[in-house]
């Protein structure tokens, strides 16, 4: 075990001599990885639950939109942040109920790649992915009730941006139309007109 930390150690230094770079870290979590499909591939046989030959389209849809939804829900969302508070540290709002924070540094590399795994959208969609299609065999209507949720969810949140867009796109263009009708409107009655007589401006009231 010494020996294979050692070599991580150099492997790590001759990988990113200028950066720090959990290279153990990301190998526990490939490990962690492995495990769950694992997992679910011998919880299938074991329980002797069908596997498809071939995913129903439908079914590829409700997940995608599904794993989408829940991996950003959990790296991004300011009402899970509690989970990602002792990997990460708070950096700014992001819009649309979102945060951005930064990896905490200080620690084991174990805690840094923990924090780069659940602030990442895109590697967190593996990890779904991988339990929600493993859920599709050993639960399928359970499975398909959570998607069926998330992807809800996940729709609604574009109808919602969708929305915001449409209506400032509207309140904008009717500001914009009030500003040529006030910039054609004639000038009020008794106000200074400029006429020009011979090329000399004049002024009268």
């Amino acid at each position: 075990m010494a020996l294979l930390r050692d070599r991580l150690t150099r492997l790590r230094r001759d990988y990113a001599p200028h950066e720090h770079r959990p290279l153990d870290s990301y190998a526990v979590a490939m490990g962690a990885f492995g495990v769950l499909a694992g997992s679910l591939a011998a919880a299938a046989k074991l329980g002797n639950k069908p596997v498809p030959e071939r995913p129903a389209v439908a079914d590829v849809i409700l997940i995608s939109l599904a794993t989408h939804k829940l991996s950003r829900l959990v790296a991004k969302d300011s009402v899970t942040s509690p989970l990602r508070a002792p990997f990460t540290r708070y950096s700014e709002p992001a819009g649309a109920a979102e945060l951005n924070e930064e990896v905490r540094d200080e620690g084991s590399s174990l805690r840094h790649g923990i924090g780069e795994l659940i602030t990442c959208p895109f590697c967190l969609a593996v990890w779904v992915a991988t339990g929600l299609t493993g859920g599709l065999v050993l639960a399928p209507r359970l499975t398909r009730l959570a998607a069926t949720a998330l992807t809800a969810t996940a729709v609604s949140d574009f109808l919602q941006i969708a929305y915001s867009i449409a209506k400032e796109a509207a309140e904008g263009g009717s500001q914009s139309e009030e500003k040529r009708s006030q910039d054609n409107r004639p000038p009020a009655a008794g106000g200074s007109l400029r006429q020009h007589v011979n090329g000399q401006a004049i002024a009268s009231a």
